[in-house]
């Protein structure tokens, strides 16, 4: 699908919800893509663009940056402690903050190099064992906590389990972004981002319905 036929979706989903187009971000989702299929969406004037690993970001994006100036790179994938350091080179937003070991690790980062990221908190909606992600009942307190490190939390992020209905659980992120005073709302994919935008998203994570399906490797 060409990518303005997602930027007018998503216009209309705004208009719908009675909100501002420009307050939403779509990032595309950059991951296991050939270079050349992002090169094509950057020769359309896209900047913003989503990776889930360091390696692969590191192993593209400089080179992208020599060619293309504003590149808004966001990092949605889980993150190793030992990777936060590059990460934080790399990505303009971390969108999977999600223990109390990564943000002291990003704090102290931060305070040696006088700079780090825009974070989201990833909150494990669904309370899937096996996604990452601070659970619903623990997420004040972390905000909380990560406020007090200095660490400049820009809202929460979720992913739905992929058997229940998305707008659910893009209800509850968003009541508690706004009991924590929290404005970013990281939510809603391909096939589901009109319902998140409906329910507050400011940032979009959309990836095969702008790239086709990812290539195998």
């Amino acid at each position: 699908m060409p990518l303005s036929d997602i930027q007018d979706r998503i216009e209309k989903a705004a208009q719908t919800a009675n909100r501002d187009p420009a307050e939403i971000t779509l990032i595309a989702v950059s991951k296991v893509q050939p270079n050349a299929r992002v090169q094509a969406i950057l020769d359309q004037g896209h900047r913003v663009f989503g990776e889930n690993k360091v390696q692969e970001a590191a192993g593209k994006w400089p080179d992208f940056r020599q060619q293309y100036e504003h590149i808004d790179l966001h990092l949605i994938g889980p993150l190793q402690t030992n990777k936060a350091r590059q990460a934080m080179t790399l990505a303009q937003s971390i969108h999977s903050l999600d223990r109390p070991k990564l943000a002291t690790t990003i704090a102290r980062i931060a305070q040696e190099t006088g700079a780090c990221p825009d974070l989201f908190i990833q909150v494990n909606t669904g309370e899937e064992p096996q996604k990452a992600g601070v659970l619903p009942t623990d997420t004040d307190s972390f905000v909380a906590e990560a406020r007090a490190l200095d660490l400049p939390i820009k809202g929460l992020m979720c992913i739905p389990p992929v058997d229940e209905e998305p707008s659910l659980h893009f209800a509850l992120l968003a009541k508690i972004a706004e009991r924590n005073g929290l404005a970013g709302l990281s939510m809603g994919m391909s096939s589901d981002f009109e319902r998140a935008i409906a329910l507050g998203a400011t940032h979009i994570r959309v990836g095969s319905a702008i790239f086709g399906e990812r290539v195998p490797t």
